[in-house]
């Protein structure tokens, strides 16, 4: 594990006044990278050019009828740098209250093209906040929404949340048959087999498969937390290299429609489509990731996810040395490979 100390543990969070109330991972990742991709093969500044002439108006649109914001909360329209963005993939359906299923905590430096993503099992054990008791991490959201959910997650890793957003996971069905299906490393046969589960059931070694397929893979949960964190990352890869193929350029502002239309976030359009570009002037964004180590554990009948006390203090010290602006790049934490972690990748 790094030993490097960050020059101060935690940011001092600014007192915001309350007022009433008024959501990789998944999809939301694919929302802002298939921007950033959409003139990827015309290369710098003629895909500059052809995004602003062909597609500016209709993703910004798409994305001004995403906006949603947290109380009377004022964000930037211009990037900053660093910032955290809280990623929640939500399972809400009929008749249910929403389920923030995926919960990842990232620090976004755009002018090092560098991610860091923290994923956060939905299942840990922590306070709610506003509640004064502890629950499952996806309680919050069930409860009370985004500003819950913020809140709680920020209590959780003792670090401020810039930005939110959020993806009902229909949004990852519609996007996928809209690309004619991808491509997954499914080498045997996934099913949920236990009762308290929903039934599911994927067939492997298919050339391609369908939004239905994609859903089930990114559901499917009897192996570990780690490996379906895993699921996510490879089928938002999987979605990427579909979208990025030459007979699919062309669907990508009708992909940005189907995705916005489950798809909430406090950044404005303009603060999005500069993030993009930012990162395709430069580069491409390399990420670091890393998961929440803990152990599970029974009450009440009932399964929960313990983190554990050591990790959580490391997780804070590794937010605050990435979202502090004076730390270099060559001087950023880079996650543990113990325990399930996983090292930086592409």
């Amino acid at each position: 594990m790094e030993n490097q100390e960050p020059q101060r543990l935690t940011r001092p969070r600014k007192k915001k006044k309350k007022k009433r109330k008024g959501t990789w991972l998944l999809i939301t990742l694919v929302c802002l990278l298939l921007i950033a991709g959409a003139g990827y093969i015309f290369r710098k500044q003629a895909a500059l050019l052809a995004f602003d002439t062909l597609m500016k108006d209709t993703v910004t649109e798409t994305l001004d009828q995403s906006y949603e914001k947290i109380d009377e909360e004022v964000k930037p329209d211009k990037v900053q740098n660093p910032f955290s963005l809280l990623l929640l993939g939500t399972d809400e359906r009929k008749n249910e209250p929403g389920r923030s299923d995926t919960v990842i905590y990232s620090v976004v430096r755009p002018e090092d093209s560098k991610i860091l993503l923290i994923s956060i099992p939905r299942d840990t054990y922590t306070e709610i906040a506003e509640e004064n008791k502890k629950s499952k991490i996806n309680a919050a959201y069930a409860r009370g929404g985004i500003k819950r959910s913020v809140d709680t997650v920020e209590n959780l890793v003792g670090n401020n949340v810039d930005f939110y957003a959020t993806i009902n996971f229909q949004g990852l069905k519609d996007v996928v048959d809209k690309l004619g299906g991808v491509h997954l490393p499914i080498t045997k046969v996934i099913e949920n087999k236990q009762k308290i589960h929903e039934k599911l059931r994927i067939e492997p070694n298919k050339s391609i498969y369908d939004g239905d397929d994609a859903l089930s893979y990114a559901r499917y949960r009897e192996d570990s937390d780690f490996n379906r964190t895993m699921r996510h990352r490879v089928l938002i890869d999987a979605v990427m290299a579909r979208a990025l193929e030459i007979k699919n350029i062309t669907k990508i502002p009708d992909l940005i429609k189907v995705a916005g239309s489950n798809f909430k976030t406090n950044m404005n359009s303009t603060f999005m489509i500069d993030l993009a570009k930012s990162f395709y002037e430069g580069s491409m964004p390399t990420f670091s990731n890393y998961m929440l180590k803990g152990k599970g554990a029974m009450r009440d009948s009932i399964w929960y996810y313990d983190p554990d006390e050591e990790d959580i203090e490391y997780i804070r010290k590794l937010i605050t040395n990435w979202h502090d602006p004076s730390t270099p790049a060559d001087q950023l934490m880079q996650p543990s490979m113990e325990d399930g972690s996983n090292a930086s990748g592409q």
